[in-house]
């Protein structure tokens, strides 16, 4: 009987990491967690710092573990979160650890760079992404500003999955996916923008040889093979940026859909075949990432289950005791709509308290207060749903722009919903209440199996995007929510502009 095939794919949040073998048989796919271990920020001398070696060693651990139970590999694919770069030095070292997104150096460091280098609409305009302090771009100006010893000795520099995956192969590349989240990068040309580099101090040579996901990098170097006991096993370059490997994973059965990533952070988008890029784009701050087989990802962040999670950590201890499903019911027999917020209001971005931000928007609105954590998180839950609902009728608005013909409008007709939140049935029911579409709602695994199913692809297993969603759609009980009550939705999102007026 001929020994059944694996994907190893490298899973790794900003938090947590996993390793996890997956293989498809018979027009389905399986997933079996290997490892699972912390990903930790480090603190050290006023700066935060990704330890890039602990989290190699992790990898090596994995494939130890898999090597020991005798699985045969067929590739291995490594996918993170974005915008964070590695220096290595002319000697093929790396040059300290990795600076970490939120260190406090990017702060003033965009504002800086927009009013002094290039203006904001000017770099909109070559990336179409939208702006944080974090992006790539700021982080390399503010190191530069400084006179950062790593980034004036650095040969090359490399997104972390292509980084790990240097470590792996001894190859350097440039995966498409991670590079777009650097606000570098023009999604027109699908290279990183020369006159951008050029205002850091940087040229085009410092980074990777550019390529799309699904491209090999290279196998396992004689060390890493001797490390773990397996053999010259590809690395492919998957979508390095987890987003783009989770909506790879969108089982869709064709282009009339968005997208909604919902965890602490929801991103909701349509998959385009081009970028974006325009004034309404820019006024609405949408971003352009990139996707798999040419594809864009144009989307927004929105403040998901942050606000959530941050007030159940105030709450008292009996309160939170209560599983998610307990407290989330509870809430629904609270009168709806009572409180409505935008979630986004920079107010909730770091509060000392989310409690007291929450309760004082309500105040300064002349709402109900909030108190008792039903109350609060129906408010939260009511918000975002009204909040989703408007990023939904903005992407409709664009995908008219894009899709529609002169027969014809495009209509969005179903909102998948990915993610960890993909199992909240209450803010999966609100959603399809509010947007009026169809939701459905899973896998809650989508950026792992965007990851293997990549790596099939890569094997020739499988053909395109397509047939890979429609293995995920065989392989997943996916649960249907549809629109209820909507004249009083309706009246709901009336409230909810009048109050987003009132705050701007």
């Amino acid at each position: 009987m001929e020994q059944k095939k694996y994907f190893f794919a490298v899973d790794l949040g900003a938090t947590s990491g996993r390793t996890i073998i997956g293989d498809i048989t018979d027009s389905k796919f399986s997933l079996e967690e290997i490892t699972r271990f912390p990903n930790n920020l480090i603190e050290q001398g006023g700066h935060y710092y990704w330890d890039i070696h602990a989290l190699y060693f992790e990898i090596i651990r994995g494939l130890k573990e898999v090597a020991k139970r005798g699985l045969e590999i067929t590739s291995i694919g490594i996918d993170t979160w974005g915008v964070d770069f590695v220096f290595i030095g002319e000697d093929g070292a790396i040059l300290r650890n990795p600076r970490a997104y939120r260190d406090p150096i990017t702060f003033d460091a965009m504002d800086d760079y927009l009013k002094h280098v290039i203006s904001r609409k000017e770099v909109y305009d070559v990336t179409g992404i939208q702006f944080m302090n974090f992006n790539s771009i700021f982080q390399l100006y503010a190191m530069k500003r400084e006179q950062n010893s790593a980034f004036l000795q650095a040969k090359k520099i490399l997104f972390v999955p292509d980084a790990l995956s240097w470590m792996l192969t001894g190859n350097e590349v440039c995966e498409y996916t991670i590079a777009s989240t650097s606000q570098l990068l023009d999604p027109r040309t699908k290279q990183l923008d020369e006159r951008l580099l050029a205002s850091l101090g940087l040229s085009r040579a410092k980074f990777g040889k550019m390529v799309q996901p699904g491209t090999v990098v290279g196998v396992l170097t004689d060390e890493v093979q001797r490390l773990t006991g397996l053999g010259a096993v590809p690395v492919i370059a998957v979508a390095g940026h987890d987003t783009g490997s989770a909506v790879a994973a969108v089982p869709a059965k064709d282009e009339k859909f968005a997208y909604l990533s919902s965890g602490t952070w929801s991103l909701m988008g349509i998959e385009t075949k081009d970028a974006i890029i325009s004034d309404l784009s820019y006024e609405r701050n949408f971003t352009n990432e990139g996707g798999i087989e040419g594809t864009t990802r144009f989307l927004k962040n929105i403040c998901g289950m942050w606000l959530y999670e941050r007030c159940r950590l105030e709450w008292p201890e009996e309160v939170q005791k209560l599983s998610h499903p307990e407290l989330q019911g509870q809430a629904m027999t609270v009168e709806p709509f009572r409180s409505i917020i935008n979630p986004d209001d920079q107010m909730f971005a770091a509060p000392a308290s989310m409690i007291a931000a929450i309760q004082t928007l309500c105040r300064k609105t002349n709402q109900h207060i909030p108190e008792t954590p039903a109350e609060i998180c129906r408010c939260i839950f009511d918000s975002l749903a009204l909040r989703y609902r408007q990023v939904f009728t903005w992407l409709q608005e664009f995908a008219n722009s894009q899709f529609s013909n002169l027969n014809s409008q495009f209509k969005i007709d179903v909102l998948h919903i990915i993610g960890g939140g993909s199992l909240n049935k209450y803010l999966n029911q609100f959603t399809a209440n509010s947007t009026g579409a169809t939701v459905l709602a899973g896998p809650q695994e989508c950026t792992a199996i965007g990851n293997i199913m990549l790596q099939a692809k890569a094997a020739r297993l499988v053909s395109d995007i397509w047939q890979m969603r429609a293995i995920i759609a065989n392989s997943i009980e996916l649960v249907k929510y549809e629109p209820q009550d909507k004249a009083q939705w309706d009246a709901a999102y009336d409230k909810y502009l009048s109050i987003l007026a009132s705050t701007l």
